[in-house]
């Protein structure tokens, strides 16, 4: 199959297009360094020619109010150019739990993207991850200061990015799901308890504070960022931080 990868060189998509092409697929990676502009639509009806399977990677460049518009925008362009194409199948990545944060400007954005290709023209599959494991640096710099790093304890169940990009790569070369699937790493821990995991892992003698207040994550109640009913990744955290 031809498959076009947009957001194909980024750190999910490359590694996307390395598994669909070692598995025989013709995948092509498309992104703004390729010429590609999914806001002003530029490149995109070259960029799908011809491709049975489009699989959007593509991100926000900010999680705050402004992401909303990007995947409208993004997603109606890109469904436009896959549809006259004539691709039977359409694939994004999104968020195990996106659908029951409102509260957060991002998670909505990628609700409402979810939402508007599930109501769209072309048979489609959602892969949904759990937080990645390579975004845990960022994670704690959003509350860090020379001394502390201040973390709620909500649960989380990372995943590592090669997990993620061997489940789309999955997804897309097999049937449209219509529907979802959601994949998540093969532990829980509260996100303060992995603070002081990876800290210590690191050498780094900052002192992890439980603060139910802290960061994107605190309005997360419950179990929103796990999912018991997920398809299980293989990579165990330490083992991720070993390699």
């Amino acid at each position: 199959m031809k498959i076009a990868v947009i957001g194909g060189t980024g750190l999910i998509g490359s590694q996307v297009v390395k598994n669909l092409n070692a598995a025989g697929h013709e995948a092509v990676p498309h992104s703004k360094s390729t010429g590609i502009d999914v806001i002003s639509g530029q490149g995109l009806d070259e960029a799908v020619v011809g491709a049975d399977v489009v699989v959007n990677l593509t991100n926000s460049p900010t999680f705050d109010e402004a992401s909303p518009a990007f995947f409208q925008t993004s997603m109606d362009n890109l469904l436009a150019a896959a549809r006259k194409a004539g691709a039977g199948h359409f694939v994004i990545l999104s968020i195990v739990g996106t659908d029951q944060v409102p509260e957060l400007d991002y998670y909505r954005a990628k609700a409402l993207q979810e939402n508007i290709l599930a109501a769209g023209p072309i048979p489609y599959s959602i892969v949904r991850a759990t937080q990645f494991m390579e975004f845990m640096d960022a994670v704690l710099s959003w509350t860090a200061d020379s001394d502390t790093v201040r973390l709620p304890a909500t649960p989380i169940q990372p995943i590592a990015a090669k997990d993620v990009a061997d489940a789309v790569a999955e997804v897309a070369a097999g049937a449209p799901l219509n529907g979802v699937r959601n994949i998540a790493g093969p532990e829980i821990f509260s996100l303060d308890e992995l603070g002081r995991i990876t800290l210590s892992r690191k050498g780094d003698n900052r002192t992890v504070v439980t603060d139910p207040t802290a960061g994107m994550f605190a309005v997360v109640k419950g179990d929103v960022l796990t999912d018991k009913d997920a398809r299980l990744a293989p990579t165990r955290y330490a083992d991720w931080l070993s390699a």
